[in-house]
């Protein structure tokens, strides 16, 4: 009998990772919950440590907002591929009949839902405590924050899968990503605080364009490379 059964093309196969690894957080949401509550943390800390005498809000948020969403991203990049170290379902995974770039795909579509949602939380937080004007730029600085996004969690996720099969997976992971963040947080940043000082978009533009750049570089260089992290 012939069967015309095909495996999943690349885009479905990504989208089934990501609803995977979605469905389990939304059974358990520790990792989640572990991101939010360290966010908001961390804005409180910053705030009472913050000498409004000394350094302006609209100085001080944008480093506090990027270093936040930095460190928490690490939270829900640790669990990407950690979740199914404990029982191998990572080997079920690669057996499957579909691309190792797709793995890739899921997975980090999977960590940006994950990554955006605490930005979706911290950033009204953020703009609440410092008293910031975000009304007027709230959605392009939302769109800068997805931006940055977007590049955390290409490399995030490419390290993540190195990192998982090691003794000090939660040690190495931040020293492997942090480097390759460094632009993507500095970027962000300078865009950020020329959206909060109510300078045009215009002004933010090379900045921006860079982002978007890094952004391209990321997902591209990180999609090629997945495969070959995974080779026995």
């Amino acid at each position: 009998m012939h069967d015309d059964a095909r495996p999943p093309g690349i885009l479905t196969a990504s989208w089934l990772v990501a609803r995977k690894d979605l469905a389990i957080e939304f059974r358990t949401r520790t990792a989640f919950l572990a991101a939010v509550v360290f966010a908001l943390l961390g804005v409180t800390i910053f705030y009472f440590a913050w000498d409004s005498t000394a350094v302006a809000a609209m100085d001080l948020a944008p480093g506090v907002l990027w270093v936040i969403f930095t460190f928490s991203a690490l939270l829900g990049l640790q669990r990407s591929f950690g979740v199914e170290q404990a029982d191998r379902a990572i080997d079920a995974l690669l057996a499957a009949p579909v691309e190792r770039e797709a793995i890739y795909l899921g997975k980090a579509l999977a960590n940006l839902a994950f990554v955006v949602g605490v930005e979706a939380i911290t950033l009204p937080a953020l703009a609440l405590f410092y008293n910031l004007p975000v009304g007027e730029v709230f959605l392009p600085l939302a769109g800068v924050a997805v931006l940055a996004a977007i590049g955390i969690v290409a490399v995030g996720t490419l390290f993540s899968s190195m990192a998982v099969n090691t003794r000090l997976a939660e040690l190495l992971l931040p020293m492997l990503s942090l480097p390759f963040f460094l632009p993507i947080v500095m970027t962000a940043a300078q865009t950020t605080a020329r959206l909060l000082a109510g300078r045009p978009i215009a002004d933010a533009w090379p900045w921006l364009r860079i982002l978007v750049g890094f952004d391209v570089v990321f997902i591209v260089a990180c999609t090629l490379a997945y495969p070959f992290t995974v080779e026995e």
